[in-house]
């Protein structure tokens, strides 16, 4: 499935995901892409490197857990070290569907963004969040707005990009744990174009660990500092060569 040549990687962060993970790389591998995929193992207790590797896919593993944020940006490291010029980036669970891939590329592709939102909420669709989720999302995407960005769906992992959002992305202020509505706004910072289309999407297998209980306040104090740091974050230059595709 991954290919030596190809300058788009697929990317699927993943933790414990042994049971779900080899029917994601099958629909990768159906979808008949010219890329290479990339699984990050963020120190998962189970199966899922084997699995992985038997999927035809290129494993990386950390050796402890970085939280889900430190295995995208090892994604987007390997990426720039690679010198993969697109990428996408997916869950290991099955919630997002390989299949809307080109769709999600095709503003990437023809130079009209940098980075690409895949949205369940842009148009109408049969999705449905369980109410913890559903008010995280609202209140994260008021966070958006009241800073200038007008996200439908801000925690979304369904996301496309080009070289120069991947190399803007390994940088030091990338989160560690959950990337949201703070990472797009440095981005924004840096004069990326971000754009989102409407997808389709499963329901998440797994109940949310975000919002509930304290965890839901800590999550909003750490989000509102993480925003307040983005708005103070500098544009660092980037190689205007990198541009799109």
């Amino acid at each position: 499935m991954s290919r030596a040549n190809s300058k788009l990687l697929i990317l699927i962060p993943a933790f414990n995901e042994e049971s779900r993970l080899p029917a994601v790389l099958e629909r990768i591998a159906g979808a008949q892409l010219d890329c290479v995929v990339l699984v990050v193992d963020d120190a998962s207790t189970d199966g899922t490197s084997k699995v992985a590797r038997e999927g035809g896919a290129v494993v990386l593993r950390h050796r402890m857990n970085l939280g889900y944020g430190g295995a995208l940006q090892t994604g987007y490291k390997y990426a720039v070290r690679t010198g993969m010029e697109r990428l996408v980036q997916l869950d290991a669970d099955g919630q997002h569907d390989p299949d809307q891939i080109p769709s999600l590329l095709a503003p990437v592709e023809s130079d009209e963004a940098d980075i690409v939102i895949g949205s369940r909420f842009l148009e109408a669709t049969e999705y449905r969040m369980d109410a913890l989720r559903s008010f995280g999302r609202k209140a994260i995407q008021l966070l958006a707005r009241a800073n200038g960005l007008k996200i439908s769906d801000p925690t979304s992992g369904l996301q496309a990009m080009n070289r120069r959002a991947i190399e803007l992305f390994t940088g030091d202020f990338y989160s560690t744990d959950y990337p949201d509505v703070d990472v797009l706004l440095v981005a924004r910072n840096h004069k990326l174009r971000i754009r989102e289309i409407s997808v389709v999407m499963g329901a998440s297998p797994r109940p949310s660990t975000l919002h509930g209980g304290l965890k839901s306040v800590w999550y909003a104090y750490k989000m509102l500092l993480s925003v307040f740091a983005a708005k103070g974050e500098r544009p660092r230059s980037l190689p205007d060569g990198n541009r799109g595709p």
